[in-house]
């Protein structure tokens, strides 16, 4: 089993930053991508950023040049970098790993609140 574990969520004002991570343990093997979901309330689950163990990685458009997702494949961890949040960034962000073509693993989750 793979258990991945999120941090470094909280509240922020609007434009400040956040550094979301998450390290992944347990029978950890053939990793295609970690990434990190975002759910807020009433809305569905969308993945927010993808890391692949082959190096791309991509966010999605309305995080680009805000959001920067890295990922350390030796350490299986996976950050998230937010910079010039807003309140709609608000959210539970969930850190996924992906070995099949499905997003097999999540983690619990980490509140991030965006303040006026």
């Amino acid at each position: 089993q793979v258990h991945l574990k999120e941090s470094g969520g909280g509240l922020v004002q609007a434009g400040g930053s956040l550094r979301l991570s998450c390290v992944a343990s347990g029978r950890i093997f053939d990793v295609n991508a970690m990434g990190w979901y975002r759910q807020a309330p009433g809305k569905p689950r969308e993945l927010v950023a993808v890391a692949t163990t082959g190096g791309f990685t991509s966010v999605v458009d309305s995080v680009k040049g805000r959001f920067t997702i890295s990922r350390d494949n030796a350490k299986n961890m996976v950050y998230l970098q937010m910079n010039s949040l807003k309140r709609e960034d608000t959210a539970v962000y969930y850190c996924a790993l992906r070995i099949g073509p499905e997003w097999d693993y999540w983690g619990q989750g980490t509140q991030v609140t965006v303040s006026s």
